[in-house]
């Protein structure tokens, strides 16, 4: 069993209301846009940290992560990418290999939206943990935690941080 703490577009951002969600977990799986490496170098110091970079993120962060990152947890196969669209909407360059190889866990960022939407058509789970930063529009920061157990996806929390003034 893995609990599992999810964030993206922290934009350079990380603060001590992250940081205790942060214990709480076993792994941090971050959806990029990153920002400042302080943030990941941060997290690893805590947990583990699977992690991929976004498109705001400079050459350092695309020397250490990858664009896609894809790996089982438990018996779930995982997907995580930066810029991944949605179910009905998926980003095109990803398209063909998604629904050709779906995963079970299908995980983005961009857009500062949460969603979290089941694909029946791919079988597959979307989630998008919004954003745990301060910039960009969203008006509430989010991030997600859940528990992987074996095949089990389950106790699915949104964390709202704060309403950004």
């Amino acid at each position: 069993m893995k609990k599992i703490l999810l964030l993206s577009d922290t934009h350079s951002h990380i603060d001590d209301t992250i940081l205790k969600y942060v214990d709480q977990a076993d792994e941090v799986w971050h959806a990029g846009d990153i920002g400042d490496l302080v943030v990941t170098d941060t997290l690893k110091k805590l947990k583990r940290l699977r992690a991929v970079y976004g498109n705001i993120d400079d050459d350092k962060a695309r020397l250490e992560f990858p664009l896609h990152n894809r790996f089982m947890c438990e018996y779930v196969d995982v997907w995580i990418t930066h810029i991944g669209g949605y179910p009905g909407k998926y980003n095109p360059n990803i398209r063909t290999e998604l629904t050709t190889n779906p995963p079970k866990l299908f995980i983005c960022g961009h857009s500062h939206i949460l969603k979290v939407i089941y694909d029946k058509k791919l079988n597959l789970l979307h989630m998008n943990p919004g954003a745990a930063g301060k910039s960009g529009f969203h008006q509430v920061r989010t991030m997600l935690r859940f528990v992987i157990d074996g095949e089990k996806i389950s106790d699915l929390e949104i964390i709202e941080i704060e309403k950004r003034d």
